[in-house]
């Protein structure tokens, strides 16, 4: 198994950063590099390996790719790079879910694999995919020195769940980048606020559906509380481990690009898709929609390419049905969108585009949460009342009561008021100096809270693990 979340911060972390900045920086990637590779080894010994091999995979095949670039064959090194990766991920990932349906369509007698899902395989092969496509096409230069990209592909700080970093996106700094104490500091303080957001807020919701689902009988009014507390779960889960990645990048001089943008103040899905899991949006727009032309192409082909885009979004979240449809859910609306709702949107008060959205974004989650969909019909009509039972009882109002406080603080947390009322007050001297003394203060503070709840608690579910 990984590491317990104290032992990442309190004994792994500090033995990282100590030999980190007490080696010459030539010195500095390898570092990295055999740190990442104990991190993950300890999690999972066997699939290192799959690692290794995927990472050589794509530093040989980015020197065959240079090496021919020029010539004719040119697509052959690239086919071969991209083939080896999507068949590891689909090995790995996928084997069961084909071996399930087949059996199911055919009849046939064929025993699943149980494969274990290797840890963060979606990312890296991802990042090795961009990288050996980029080189392709002459948007990044070929590493010649594997250390270096082993470190860029293992990287421990993103390695687990994203956000997904491109070569080009630290390209230089692999071979030469700055360390501050203001980067440090933003680093630090970033990775505490994510963490934060990952214990503190996601934990306790997800504590809450737990309850839900613990419960004998529940409640119309519950099945809404919990649709509205899985969705920020999910965006505090994310976002959090994305701003703990973020900072831990800082730290080591890296500059990794945001993955969230306050999603949930989105007045379209259009516009929500832009600012969730940014990173993910971008691969999938670079490397598979506008190769296929995108939107310069005729109105049935442009529908093609939707929906292609999104069934491997959702496709790429997990081997399961539920996965697809959630993809495809957000391709139809997204076509929708464009094709008929755009100018009633941008029409309506900006209220009503943010209730659209959330309304169907939060839909979209229990597609996303359920594993069947007669689950998540069962879902829907116990939201609406048509399952015959009680819209509320003491039990639901207990619990409404008790994570109400918890609710209300995501809720306003996933919003940008809160930077917009510190900036306000770091507007004025004054402001900043209680800032200055008080955000160290907070930050220690919220790391303590945060360990004792670690150390007391065992509920410390990461929902991005199994992608």
């Amino acid at each position: 198994m990984l590491f317990s979340s104290i032992s990442f911060i309190y004994y792994f972390l500090p033995i990282v950063l100590l030999l980190y900045f007490l080696v010459p920086f030539r010195f500095k990637n390898f570092i990295l590099l055999v740190s990442s590779l104990f991190f993950y080894f300890y999690g999972e010994p066997l699939y290192s390996v799959l690692m290794i091999a995927s990472s050589l995979s794509g530093y040989l095949h980015g020197l065959w790719i240079n090496k021919t670039r020029e010539s004719r064959y040119a697509k052959i090194p690239l086919i071969c790079s991209v083939a080896f990766s999507i068949v590891f991920l689909l090995y790995f990932k996928y084997v069961d879910f084909f071996i399930e349906n087949i059996v199911w369509l055919f009849g046939f007698e064929i025993k699943a694999l149980k494969l274990a899902l290797p840890i963060g395989i979606s990312f890296y092969t991802f990042q090795i995919l961009s990288y050996t496509i980029d080189v392709y096409r002459g948007d990044a230069k070929v590493q010649t020195n594997f250390f270096n990209f082993a470190a860029y592909v293992t990287l421990f700080p993103q390695l687990i769940a994203g956000p997904i970093v491109r070569y080009t996106t630290i390209e230089e700094e692999l071979s030469q980048r700055r360390h501050t104490v203001a980067g440090f500091s933003y680093g630090v303080r970033r990775f505490i606020i994510g963490l934060s957001k990952k214990v503190l807020i996601a934990n306790t919701l997800g504590e809450l559906g737990n309850i839900f689902y613990g419960l004998q009988e529940s409640t119309v009014l519950f099945y809404w509380i919990y649709a509205v507390a899985f969705m920020l779960q999910i965006y505090y889960d994310f976002s959090g481990y994305s701003d703990m990645a973020i900072g831990l990048g800082r730290i080591f001089g890296f500059h990794f690009l945001e993955n969230f943008n306050y999603p949930y103040i989105s007045k379209s899905i259009a516009e929500f898709w832009r600012r969730w899991h940014m990173s993910l949006g971008t691969w999938f727009r670079d490397y598979v929609y506008i190769p296929m032309g995108g939107n310069r192409v005729s109105s049935m082909k442009w529908i093609r390419n939707i929906f292609v885009v999104w069934f491997l979004t959702g496709f790429w979240h997990g081997a399961n049905w539920n996965f697809v449809i959630w993809g495809l859910y957000f391709g139809a609306f997204l076509m929708m969108e464009r094709l008929f709702f755009n100018r009633l949107i941008k029409k309506l008060p900006a209220a009503a585009g943010h209730i659209y959205t959330l309304f169907f974004v939060m839909i979209s989650f229990i597609i996303f949460n359920t594993n069947s969909m007669a689950e998540f019909t069962e879902y829907i009509k116990s939201m609406f009342g048509f399952s015959g039972i009680p819209f509320s009882n003491a039990e639901t109002n207990y619990y409404l009561i008790s994570y109400g406080l918890t609710l209300a603080a995501a809720a306003f947390g996933s919003t940008p008021w809160a930077v917009k009322i510190i900036d306000r007050i770091r507007s004025s001297k004054m402001g900043e100096c209680i800032l200055n003394v008080s955000e160290p203060v907070a930050l220690v503070s919220m790391l303590l809270l945060i360990t004792g709840y670690l150390v007391d608690g065992s509920f410390n579910p990461f929902l991005y693990f199994r992608f």
